[in-house]
């Protein structure tokens, strides 16, 4: 089987998980109870007030209709008007897909900076106190709950010293000039950001410190240092360049998790993106805005996870060769 068909057969996967989820999207709001025409339908509005409303929002079609119109809307990306601010999904979404992205791509770099680099150094000092400290830092940050750590934040910069600010991601009224406009952005950015990167740099540190390990064992590493090469070149030019493949796999491989984690971490530091616009029309019961921002989130997820498809079958052949090796 060649890459193409390997490609192929991804893609043909990830329509597939695209179409369940839009689904279980569709059908879950649906279940929840309660009465999400209350949003939009006021009590003092007439009965032909509120039929026309009901009509206008589709809410008197069939179920299987409603499906219909659902999934061709948003194949077209057409989110339809929030219930709660009668505003398109779409614009909503596109103003806050920016902080999002900034918030993904400043904890996602800065992650697997801080954690390759301490697994580095942990490996080319086993057994002593730099090795244990960072393993049982990495440890510690991968066992505690996130949202536990972000809390303690919160305790720690928003009431025991409030240096930082706990929520947000301007000031209000913001400041005047562009500079003074980024700073403020990047002040804003320090604990959600800092706190995704306590969160992460463990599973990163502690992958690169064994694959490192693994490394530095090997015959060719003992050859090299009979060779009297100096150890800053046998860790960098041999050791690491030999657990990069893996190391690059894993970075894709972690993009669907960091991506469906701003979650939650926009919700606690009230930061203004996609994740909070999720929840909090989750909670308002508002189906165009909530089906808007889950569809955004889960074509991150599935384009990410098909990026790392691809990064996994060039590192290994036996992937996406599969069956065909035995033969």
């Amino acid at each position: 089987m060649g890459f193409r068909s390997y490609l192929l057969r991804r893609v043909f996967y990830a329509v597939i998980v695209l179409f369940v989820i839009l689904t279980f999207n569709f059908i879950l709001f649906r279940l929840m109870p309660g009465d999400a025409t209350k949003m939009i339908i006021d009590p003092k509005f007439t009965p032909e007030a509120r039929a026309m409303l009901r009509k206008q929002y589709g809410l008197d079609d069939p179920p299987l209709k409603q499906y219909w119109n659902y999934i061709t809307s948003l194949l077209r990306f057409d989110m339809g008007l929030s219930f709660s601010t009668r505003r398109p999904v779409r614009e909503e979404l596109a103003e806050r897909l920016p902080n999002t992205a900034v918030l993904f791509l400043v904890t996602f770099i800065l992650d697997m900076l801080v954690g390759i680099s301490l697994g580095v150094y942990a490996a080319s000092r086993r057994d002593t106190f730099a090795d244990r400290f960072v393993v049982g830092a990495g440890l510690f940050a991968h066992a505690v709950p996130g949202f536990f750590i972000q809390l303690m934040l919160l305790l720690l910069f928003g009431y025991y010293w409030p240096i930082l600010p706990i929520h947000g991601t301007m000031s209000a009224p913001p400041p005047d000039g562009m500079f003074l406009r980024l700073l403020d952005r990047m002040w804003h950015l320090v604990l959600p950001a800092g706190s995704l990167v306590i969160m992460g740099f463990g599973s990163w540190a502690l992958y690169t410190r064994n694959t490192m390990l693994e490394a530095l064992g090997q015959d060719y590493i003992i050859t090299a240092r009979a060779k009297g090469i100096p150890p800053r070149d046998i860790l960098y030019h041999h050791a690491l360049r030999s657990v990069l493949p893996p190391i690059v796999t894993i970075i894709f491989m972690s993009l669907p998790g960091a991506v469906s984690g701003a979650v939650i971490t926009e919700s606690i530091f009230s930061w203004y993106g996609v994740g909070k616009y999720l929840l909090d029309a989750t909670l308002q019961m508002d189906y165009p805005a909530a089906q808007g921002a889950f569809y955004l989130i889960a074509l991150a997820v599935i384009v990410s996870n098909f990026l790392s498809d691809i990064a996994y079958g060039l590192v290994d052949p036996r992937i996406r060769v599969g069956a065909g090796v035995s033969r």
